[in-house]
């Protein structure tokens, strides 16, 4: 494994562990030519994933973009990080079982929304707020009007 600190191509496994939802293994690494320590990721990847976006660009599906997207959804509300991680793993294998190697944004965004109302109703609304693209506050009042009302059947 490349040191990100000096570029030296050798490093040293020193704990490996799985993370809490047993989805990946963790390892903490040295490198051999600056000492420097960093940790890294491995997971299991059942296909290569290619995501298809709006305009029909391809690029390959990029799990920490997920993440990435999940977290700023999840800001500044009670949600672990811990939570953040499971559904992503959970969204990356429904789309890795889906048996197709190349899918839509529209699609992914469609597990994303799935995923976060059952995780948190305002990360859910916000998230929705991009991808079904609101433009005007009665977008955001009708929307969160519907999450009210499937929360209190």
């Amino acid at each position: 494994m490349r040191c990100p600190f000096c570029g030296h191509e050798d490093s040293q496994v020193k704990d490996s562990r799985p993370t809490e939802d047993n989805s990946a293994i963790r390892r903490r690494r040295q490198c051999e030519g600056c000492g420097g320590r960093f940790t890294t990721f491995e997971r299991i990847q059942l296909r290569e994933l290619v995501v298809i976006k709006s305009e029909g660009k391809r690029e390959p599906f990029d799990r920490e973009k997920l993440e990435r997207s999940l977290s700023v959804a999840c800001r500044k509300r009670p949600v672990d990080n811990t939570h953040i991680e499971k559904l992503a793993s959970a969204i990356q294998r429904q789309l890795e079982t889906l048996g197709e190697s190349e899918i839509e944004t529209k699609r992914i965004g469609e597990f994303v929304m799935d995923g976060l109302k059952a995780l948190d109703s305002v990360a859910y609304i916000r998230f929705a707020s991009v991808y079904k693209d609101f433009s005007e506050a009665k977008d955001f009042e009708d929307f969160a009007g519907s999450v009210v009302e499937a929360a209190l059947k």
